[in-house]
Formats: C-alpha cells, structure tokens, sequence
C-alpha cells in the first residue's frame, strides 16, 4: 500500500512537471542533471551497495546475533560515508564534465547545458544523502520492518510536487529560471527521506554510529564483515554499472536527436516505473532478505519455493500490465501528461516511447526477482556476465532501431534486453539446482493469457472508441473516464484467471 502511495504520488509529481514545463531543451536539462545523481545512488546506493550489504547483514543476524551485526553496520556506515563524502565533492567539482559525458548533445542549446551543470552541483549531494537511506533501508528491511523504507519516497514526491506548484512561479516572479526550483526540491526531498528513516533506526536502536576519526576508519576497513562488503560490492558495482552504462549511452543518443526527446523518454520511464515499483521493486525488497535468511540457514526448499511463487506473481500481474502499455498507451499518457505546455506532438512521442517499454515490461520486473536469487548466495558475478552479453545485444539493436525509430528506439532495446536478460538469469537458477519450478505452470500460464487476451480485446475498443486528446478541454471527464476503464479491466481480467480455474486467494497467501 505504501509503495502504491509512492507511485501515485510520484505520477502527481510528473503531471506537474509536464504540465508547467512541457518538453524543451530546459526539461531536457532538468532530466539530465536529476539522473546524473540518480545513476550514482543507484550504482553505489541501492544498487550494488545493497546487494552486497544486505546479504552479509542477514548472515551476521542468522548466525552471529543482533550486538554482532549492530556493530557491523557501525563499521560499514563509517565506511560508507567516508565514501560518499569524496564522491560528492568530486562530484560537485566535475559537474560540467559528468554533463557533457551524459549528454553533449545538451550543447545544440547552450543555455540548456549551462543550466544542466548548474543543477547537477546543486543536486549531487543528495546522493550522500539517498545512499545512506539505502543502509538504512537495508537494516530495517533485514529486521523486517518493510513500512518506512516504502514510505519514505513519497517525502521526495512532496517535496517535488511543492517546487513545480509553488517554488518554480516564485522564482520565475523573481528573474530566476523556474527549472531550478525542482533541483531544490530534490534536495529537500533526499533530506527529508534520510531524517525519517533515522528516526525509525533510532527507535529500533539500530541507528547507524558512523566516526569522523581515521582511526575508526581503519578499523572499520579492517573489519572481516566490511571487507566481504565490499568483495561482494565489486561485481555488484559492475553489474549495476552495465545496466545504467546502457542508460547513459541512450541519454547521450537522445540527446543529439530532436530537442525533447530526453523528456519524452524520461515522462514514459516515469509512467512505466508504476507497474515496476508495484510489482518489482516491491516484491524484490521483499524477497531479497527472505531469501538471504534462507540460503544462509541452508532451506534449500523455502529458498526455490520463494523464488516460484515470485515468478508466479510476476507472469499473474506483469504480463496484463505489458498488455495495457502496449495496446492502451494513448489514454494512460493524456491523462497523465496532456496538461498547460504539453502539446499533442509531445503526448504522441511519449506514446511511442512507452509502447518500447511495454515489450519489456515482464522482463524488466521479472529480473527484480530472479537477481536476489543470486545476491541470496552471495554470488555478484553471475548476473555481471549475463549484463555485459545484454548491454553489447542491446546497443546493437540500437544501430538498427533509432535511425527508423528515434527516442522510442531507445526504449524497445532496452525492453528487448531486459526480456533476454529475465531469461538468461532463470535458465541460470534452473541449471544449477537453486530454482526448481513447481508442478502446474503450464495450466497457469494459460489461465493469465486468457485473461490477457479478453483485457487486449476490451483495451483496444476503449483506446479507439474515444478521441483522448480531443478530450483535453474535458480533463475530469477524461480522468474519470480512465479510472472506469481500467477498473472494468481490473474486473475483467481477474474475473477471466478466475472463472479459468485459478485461486487468487491461494496464490496469494502461499
């Protein structure tokens, strides 16, 4: 529930965005400057710090106990910040260089680019402050308090949606550039994140003693529990380096085609991200210390059956979710985006860009629950492998796909990549014994691609039946509109795996 408040108010975010931005060289900018610190938090914050973090943590709590594995996130959180520390000056110091690495393309508007570097140095420490959520988040979800580590996104959305609403007019009356307002406002927001969770660390007396001292810091670099930390983080880095490497090749491609293509595909990315929080990300911050606990404690079976019922709820809610983005993207992208300086041409690209992420979408969710299975056990450098063979395939199709597709070729490979990705880290578990499918897939699977087949039927009436952007001067009508249709689509495809024989409420609580 939690993480459905995020996504809703992270959608509210982007309709104020678009709305009072549009898609210019100055979004482009925005966008640009806001994933430069994104990518690094990713890379050393959520990404391959949590995936190295997160499984010694459960260990030391499995087998040492809570005194022993509080010291250890001491030590790893003195380490930590000491990291981040450099990082963040480095990044402050370098910032028309990280710019120019992401996006030169920024360069056909020199004011655009300008504005880029000048957010990226207000907005790079909030990596500091967003890796530090990601320790805690690691700590309260290993000790199975999963509701503030859910929650605290929605402060960044707030924040967000305060500075498109309110900070950019106040700027703007004051001769500032209203863009900047929201590189405020994601400062505040990573601010605020960081302050809840260490309220709720410090409730549970979990609160992280990092030291300034040298001395503490080399004790904690000597610690046995940091060092595996950190071997498990490397391949982890690599890992996450090559999904997001390929990112910010496709932002560079964007950013020499048309201006707004940045925008286009970051508004469909944020749209896509709906379906990937609820579905993914949800269920692999879920399963990740499950099955970490279980590979540690040598439940071989609660480890595979884990896994199963995962996969299961992925191919349940996924696939209808691909289905919707790809037969039923116009009305999604109206209803969002189509406000104040989002013109038709822009709600048509954004279209095109989210029928791209559509093709992947099971993939892309899938791989947040077949990955775990492999940080479970401790083993970074499988899915290092099998990202580098999908980052080569994918930039491939790229030289194939963006001279006939532009921005929305960015989008359908990475789509295609993900889905090959998925595929290669299953036939990875199942071919070394850690996965093995349960009894009764095929009749399953059939019984979601029934309900599938009625929802594309159902979906692709709705989508021509109705002029969306002629709906503009009617937005109520229209929201309301997309609110009926895809409750009567929630009702037809559940109804449809349902009267196909399959038990939802079984399903669920296994």
């Amino acid at each position: 529930m939690l993480t459905l408040v995020s996504r809703i108010t992270g959608l509210v975010r982007e309709l104020l965005i678009a709305s009072t931005f549009g898609a210019s060289a100055m979004t482009d900018a925005f966008n640009v400057a806001f994933r430069i610190p994104n990518l690094f938090r990713r890379l050393f914050g959520e990404g391959a710090f949590s995936q190295a973090f997160v499984p010694v943590l459960a260990a030391s709590k499995a087998q040492q106990g809570d005194a022993a594995t509080r010291l250890v996130i001491d030590r790893v959180a003195t380490v930590l910040a000491w990291a981040l520390l450099g990082l963040s000056v480095m990044g402050v110091l370098g910032a028309g260089a990280l710019v120019w690495l992401m996006a030169s393309g920024l360069k056909q508007d020199p004011r655009g680019f300008e504005v880029a570097v000048v957010m990226t140095r207000w907005m790079f420490p909030y990596i500091a402050f967003m890796s530090l959520v990601a320790l805690g988040a690691g700590v309260l979800n290993t000790w199975k308090r999963f509701a503030v580590p859910a929650a605290t996104p929605v402060l960044l959305n707030i924040c967000m949606i305060a500075a498109a609403w309110l900070g950019a007019p106040w700027f703007k009356s004051m001769g500032i550039e209203p863009i900047y307002a929201l590189a405020g406002g994601v400062l505040l927001g990573g601010m605020a994140q960081l302050g809840v969770q260490w309220w709720a660390l410090k409730r549970l007396d979990l609160q992280p003693r990092m030291s300034g001292r040298w001395s503490a810091l080399r004790e904690a670099w000597a610690c046995a529990e940091t060092k595996n930390v950190l071997r498990l983080m490397g391949p982890a880095l690599l890992g996450v380096s090559v999904a997001h490497i390929s990112m910010l090749i496709n932002t560079q491609i964007a950013s020499h085609l048309r201006p707004g293509s940045v925008s286009w595909i970051t508004y469909a990315d944020r749209l896509m991200e709906f379906p990937t929080a609820m579905l993914g990300v949800a269920m692999g911050v879920v399963l990740m210390p499950q099955l970490a606990l279980a590979r540690a404690s040598g439940e071989s079976a609660k480890y595979s059956g884990m896994l199963d019922w995962g996969l299961r709820l992925v191919a349940l809610l996924a696939i209808p979710c691909a289905v919707a983005l790809l037969v039923f993207p116009t009305p999604l992208v109206t209803v969002l985006y189509h406000y104040g300086a989002m013109t038709d041409f822009d709600v048509q690209q954004v279209t095109y860009a989210l029928m791209g992420w559509g093709v992947g979408l099971v993939g892309i969710v899938a791989i947040k629950v077949l990955a775990p299975g492999y940080y479970a056990s401790q083993d970074t450098k499988t899915p290092v492998r099998i990202a580098v063979g999908v980052l080569v395939f994918t930039q491939l199709l790229n030289i194939f796909l963006v001279p006939i597709f532009a921005h929305a070729a960015l989008t359908l490979s990475i789509g295609i990549g993900a889905m090959v990705n998925a595929l290669w880290l299953l036939v990875g578990l199942i071919k070394r014994g850690s996965y093995k499918p349960e009894p009764g897939w095929g009749v399953f699977l059939m019984q979601v691609l029934a309900g599938c087949v009625l929802l594309a039927v159902f979906l692709m009436w709705a989508n021509g039946h109705w002029n969306w952007t002629a709906l503009r001067a009617e937005s109520f009508k229209r929201i309301w509109l997309l609110a009926l249709i895809l409750s009567a689509s929630a009702a037809i495809y559940f109804g449809a795996v349902a009267v196909a024989g399959l038990q939802l409420r079984q399903l669920l609580r296994r």
